[in-house]
């Protein structure tokens, strides 16, 4: 699989597009005044205990208080608590965590109030950025994830990830970090990590403590609010988490966040470096990448799929609804279930895209076109699996309901990627929307096909914007008309009509009488 990534840096955002055999499957957009990042440190303040929630909220800085659960405390709170406290006195000035004695771990059905206090300050981690009405989710026990591992302190443990499979693997693995890691710091091997030699383990480890001791060493100066440690920007994160042998070039188009990137590279895997390409070209970057085209088609409430099929995804507070329509897709020689299938087969694929590129998070409730066959409905449920399994977030999948629906649950730790796809009206000037001028020739090419192949009409005549006409029969023997004709055995007459708005065009039969589309 070809994977690239196409960074657009501008003053406001950095836009990170990353594409699986020249396909958008995740598109991240980070703010550079983005000041509530998942990973992000801070020292804050215990605003309210709410025993019935066995919570508390917690001042981060934020304009709504942070929400802190009982099981997000950690078993090691006690002992952070005790470390805070004395590096807030400036106390623990000569006490390392390795030399720290760490307290019993605290009850995993206990209270809050047996914890925390009003007006404490303690060490928070943002686990979900503030989504909606809701301040950040927060944790305490704290993490540094890195390219192969993660460190967590006040713990000993040692995990390996289920992913890899190798016994002696995973007894290296373990024999080597219980050689190398200091006291008092636990640590979960990532996938990354398989086969990697002691080197380049050690030198990620010590990375990762180094963060720790930063925090410890800030203490004394600091008082709550206030942020403590920055994650990495979400360029640095995404780089971190997906950088692999299948990963072939990773495209910039700002000069400085090139050689930040190409630095950040050469640390982590120095024979990787050449892929990091500076983009100068006179196109914005999406657009040279066909990213802008594929940004406009994929967002919104309608996704047609390129067969026909289309989805509906509506979005409420609670939950995502996405309906599937088989459109013009329909095969005579099938019989209904074959089609349904088919329809559903190719509707989870893009669902599964849709679920990534969206970024869409919490319930997800997807109503597939009915199917009687048992067989049919599994079959379905392991190609969505299937498709899903290459998503990074954390997800589950229920079998199809006997109404045909299925639920899905994904991770949600970021707001929902939302991309504005609808543009004015430049006949309206504002009063109304019309669908992105990018996508007209595709939308004229899904009628045509729908009209001939579905329709056999023999004759017909497209009337649209003179401008629009321009581009159609641009080239001679290399226009979009030629191309048609060669598609279809067919010659479209195009005629260009002056009172049209832009966008605007119309199929007429042979008797000159419009087709409605």
């Amino acid at each position: 699989m070809n994977r690239e990534l196409v960074i657009d840096s501008n003053a406001a955002e950095v836009n990170i597009a990353l594409l699986e055999d020249k396909n958008l499957v995740e598109l991240h957009k980070e703010q550079t005044n983005n000041d509530f990042s998942v990973g992000d440190v801070f020292l804050g303040k215990v605003r309210k205990i709410m025993p019935g929630l066995n919570a508390a909220f917690v001042d981060v800085g934020y304009q709504k208080d942070a929400f802190l659960h009982y099981l997000d405390l950690g078993p090691q709170i006690q002992s952070l608590n005790k470390f805070v406290r004395l590096g807030i006195q400036g106390r623990n000035q000569q006490l390392t965590l390795e030399k720290f004695k760490l307290e019993p771990d605290i009850e995993k059905t206990g209270k809050i109030t047996k914890v925390l206090t009003p007006g404490q300050q303690i060490l928070v981690q943002i686990a979900k950025e503030p989504i909606s009405t809701k301040g950040p989710r927060v944790s305490t026990e704290i993490s540094f994830p890195g390219r192969y591992l993660v460190v967590i302190p006040f713990s000993n443990k040692i995990s390996i990830s289920q992913k890899i499979k190798n016994s002696e693997e995973r007894s290296r693995l373990k024999r080597l970090l219980m050689s190398i890691k200091p006291n008092n710091f636990g640590v979960i091997v990532r996938t990354n990590a398989e086969n990697k030699k002691v080197a380049e383990l050690d030198a990620d480890l010590r990375n990762l403590v180094d963060k720790w001791n930063k925090i410890s060493r800030k203490l004394p100066h600091l008082k709550a609010p206030q942020k403590v440690l920055s994650e990495l920007d979400r360029t640095s994160a995404i780089l971190r988490d997906l950088l692999n042998e299948s990963f072939n070039n990773i495209y910039v188009n700002d000069p400085a966040l090139y050689q930040e990137i190409r630095t950040f590279i050469t640390t982590i895997a120095p024979d990787k470096k050449d892929i990091v390409k500076n983009y100068k070209g006179n196109t914005p970057i999406f657009e040279h990448f066909n990213i802008e085209k594929q940004i406009k088609s994929s967002f919104g409430k309608t996704v047609t799929i390129k067969s026909g099929v289309y989805l509906i995804i509506e979005h409420t507070e609670a939950l995502h609804v996405i309906d599937v329509n088989s459109g013009h897709r329909v095969n005579k020689e099938n019989t209904q279930e074959q089609n349904a299938l088919i329809t559903n087969m190719e509707a989870a694929t893009e669902i599964a895209r849709q679920l990534r590129l969206r970024d869409m998070g919490g319930i997800i409730v997807v109503d597939f076109i009915d199917m009687r066959d048992a067989k049919h409905r599994k079959q379905l449920y392991e190609k969505l699996k299937e498709e899903m399994a290459k998503d990074r977030a954390k997800h589950s999948i229920l079998p199809p309901s006997k109404f045909g629906l299925v639920q899905i649950t994904r991770q949600r730790v970021r707001p929902e990627m939302a991309v504005k796809v609808l543009e004015m009206c430049p006949v309206c000037h504002g009063t109304g929307k019309i669908k992105s001028s990018i996508m007209i020739v595709d939308d004229i090419e899904n009628h045509l096909d729908y009209l001939i192949h579905d329709q056999n009409e023999k004759k017909l005549t497209l009337t649209v914007h003179p401008f629009i006409h321009a581009y159609l029969t641009r080239g001679l023997f290399t226009s979009k008309q030629w191309e048609w004709f060669f598609r279809y055995k067919m010659w479209i007459k195009i005629i260009p009509v002056s009172n049209y708005h832009f966008l605007e065009y119309h199929f007429l039969n042979k008797n000159k009488e419009e087709i409605n589309h």
